[in-house]
């Protein structure tokens, strides 16, 4: 069906507004915008272009821009310094010859000739708008942090690269195996940065998740977030040995720092670590911790055979499916004490931490959004996503490499992320939290009747 945008939404019956919203202003990119004072017309020669179309399209796109490029630098140092062989005494800037310079093309550098000049008093040099803008080597990071994220190696970096021509490939360079790892390195730790400097003040998160991911014998904590209207965050990373109490201790200290309201109640949900549940409850002022389902599942069946783990697997499965969390509990409870005889471990691990399994189901949460509640599988994707990136890394020399990895899987994962199932009862989540707060905090111990009679 089109939309019939002559037509009042409702929506605009409402507010009465009959307009689009204005688009906000960015300063910076106004005041881009505006040094870069471009032609309105350029000329060029395209039958010099004629060799470039005999190898396609692309090839003769590329021909005609890096042409018009050389007529807009030329205008640009006539706008500065003047039309040449006319002396100007008003003139900010004087020619200086050319020079070789290098510009950001595709994942490349292609080097071209550009005018050079000078001020006035020939004391410093004068960069060209237009030429700055493309020798920018901030996209070109850009550039190499997409393709390496898509699984290309270093060494067949080159093979990924758009076909432009041979005059473009003999005029290329920074596509050595060298050149790409410094590249990716530096766009790398840019994503490292900027994910752990990132300003968390504005976030209003209802539910954490925090889990470990290996990369050789390297382990990084990370941290996700899940907002008040159902979007997901990437919040951080940590690199250690062990999921230990202190490291995570450090990573949820991190987010207070930055801004993160650690006073409001939470859900924390955790796969059992024990480690991950104390520094939790450490920095978090009212954590509601809720253990990962389908990770209590997997450890029971790790302590049974194959037989018998089929069985109670199914029977777990049909508890944790019962709304009613005291039936739940009181089936599962059954069930470790009829497995407690025969495997006494299988029947110790499902009543370890049995109670938190069941957080979900004492908060009323609705089947749409416990779906996503109710394990680490978010978090756990996001991990993946961080693993599949690295595929190709076949030396993992240090820790930091691994949290530059990892920030970058984090930072890609963000852009597949979508809001999660059940979205629209996680205000409903919260109030449940809140209360489920009020009624674990300690009662005063007099009432205020008798503090007056006293």
């Amino acid at each position: 069906m089109k939309k019939n945008y002559q037509t009042q939404t409702a929506n605009a019956r409402i507010t009465g507004r009959t307009t689009l919203k204005k688009a906000k202003t960015d300063p910076r990119r106004d005041a881009h915008e505006a040094a870069l004072a471009l032609p309105d017309t350029v000329t060029v020669a395209i039958g010099e272009l004629a060799g470039e179309l005999e190898e396609g399209l692309l090839a003769f796109a590329v021909g005609t821009g890096l042409k018009v490029l050389g007529v807009i630098l030329d205008n640009e140092a006539t706008a500065l310094a003047g039309p040449k062989g006319v002396h100007d005494p008003d003139r900010v800037a004087v020619r200086h010859g050319t020079e070789d310079g290098l510009v950001a093309l595709g994942g490349r550098q292609v080097s071209i000739r550009r005018p050079r000049l000078r001020s006035a008093d020939r004391t410093a040099e004068v960069q060209l708008p237009t030429y700055q803008a493309c020798t920018s080597t901030e996209l070109l990071g850009r550039e190499t942090l997409a393709r390496m994220m898509a699984k290309l190696s270093t060494r067949r970096y080159g093979a990924g690269l758009e076909p432009m021509g041979a005059a473009v490939e003999a005029a290329s360079r920074s596509t050595s195996k060298s050149a790409v790892s410094r590249r990716f390195v530096a766009a790398t730790e840019t994503a490292l940065t900027e994910l752990m400097a990132s300003d968390l003040s504005e976030l209003d998160l209802v539910a954490i998740m925090i889990d470990g991911v290996h990369f050789a014998g390297f382990l990084c904590v990370v941290a996700l977030g899940i907002d008040i209207d159902g979007n997901k965050w990437p919040l951080a990373v940590e690199e250690g040995d062990t999921e230990n109490a202190t490291l995570v201790k450090d990573l949820l200290a991190g987010l207070r720092e930055r801004g993160l309201d650690m006073t409001k109640p939470i859900l924390a949900v955790l796969d059992g670590a024990k480690a991950l549940c104390a520094g939790v409850q450490a920095v978090f002022d009212h954590p509601v911790i809720a253990r990962c389902q389908l990770h209590k599942i997997r450890n029971v069946e790790s302590k049974l055979p194959d037989d018998v783990a089929r069985v109670v697997a199914k029977e777990m499965r049909a508890a944790y499916a019962n709304p009613d969390a005291l039936a739940a509990q009181g089936r599962l409870e059954a069930l470790a004490k009829r497995i407690e005889r025969s495997h006494p471990g299988a029947a110790s691990s499902l009543r370890e931490g049995l109670a938190e399994t069941l957080t979900i189901a004492r908060l009323g949460v609705p089947p749409t959004l416990a779906r996503t509640l109710r394990s680490t599988n978010a978090v756990e994707s996001m991990i993946e996503i961080c693993r599949d990136h690295s595929r190709n890394v076949k030396r993992w020399r240090d820790g930091k490499m691994a949290l530059r990895w990892c920030a970058a899987g984090m930072v890609e994962a963000k852009k597949q992320f979508r809001r999660v199932n059940g979205h629209l009862h996680l205000k409903a989540l919260r109030t449940a939290l809140e209360q489920r707060v009020q009624e674990t905090v300690t009662p005063r111990r007099y009432s205020a009747d008798k503090e007056v009679a006293a």
